[in-house]
């Protein structure tokens, strides 16, 4: 008689593990404990130099929020007004994700949504001013640049280009590397012209709610099989922030 196989596997045929589940996320959650941790150091600095009776109190009162503590509140803001938009107009046909931690990294995602047009990677931005594509090089040389409010903000579509290649890195490796990635600047408050269109620069789009939508909504390779299966691995790989 033979040696008896006592290495552990599945027989053929037993049933397949159950796929990872989904969890959206909440929208905005990231950039509200931000603001909530910027908030709650200063109001411990102000109990340490007044204390917690009524001077800290009134001090507190009068105390002036720094620009840079107040920007994570209106980040915030925006991304939950943003997120309540795309799980609305997109529920019918998209899985949508919201705030997802790229695991090696201090940054976060801020939406992502899976449907039949592709993967699409939004980084909402809630300033306010008018939204341009400049050409800045001159005569003999090209330079285009994105200026909000006058000011330039190239900064942030060069920005999304870890954001993409986070998500590569979580398809590639279950046999979707050739979907579409789509990264795309969404400006929740920013003035555009009355003609205005969304603008393409440096492979991402750069538009506004509405529109953003529909182009999201457009036809594409992915099913709906498809969709829920890149879902639910992005939803494990990339998980929601809490």
């Amino acid at each position: 008689v033979g040696a008896t196989n006592t290495a552990t596997s599945a027989p053929i045929g037993a049933p397949l593990p159950p796929p990872p589940p989904i969890e959206v996320g909440t929208a905005g959650i990231s950039a509200r404990q931000e603001y909530d941790r910027r908030t709650s150091k200063a109001e411990r600095q102000i109990e340490a130099k007044w204390g917690t009776g009524r001077i800290g109190r009134i001090a507190k009162a009068l105390a002036d929020e720094p620009s840079s503590t107040t920007a994570w509140a209106k980040g915030a803001d925006g991304e939950q007004r943003l997120g309540r938009r795309l799980t609305v107009d997109l529920s019918d046909v998209a899985v949508v994700l919201h705030d997802r931690r790229v695991p090696g990294t201090k940054g976060n995602i801020d939406h992502l949504v899976v449907a039949p047009s592709g993967i699409w990677i939004i980084d909402a931005k809630n300033y306010a001013g008018k939204v341009e594509r400049r050409d800045v090089g001159g005569w003999l040389r090209t330079d285009v640049r994105l200026f909000v409010n006058n000011r330039d903000r190239t900064n942030l579509v060069e920005g999304l280009g870890w954001q993409v290649a986070a998500v590569r890195a979580v398809v590639e490796p279950i046999g979707f590397g050739h979907i579409p990635i789509r990264p795309a600047l969404c400006f929740t408050d920013a003035e555009w012209g009355l003609f205005s269109k969304p603008i393409q620069m440096g492979g991402a789009v750069i538009s506004w709610a509405k529109a953003l939508v529909a182009q999201i909504r457009t036809d594409g390779p992915l099913d709906p099989r498809t969709i829920d299966l890149l879902a639910r691995e992005l939803s494990s790989k990339l998980p929601a922030s809490t």
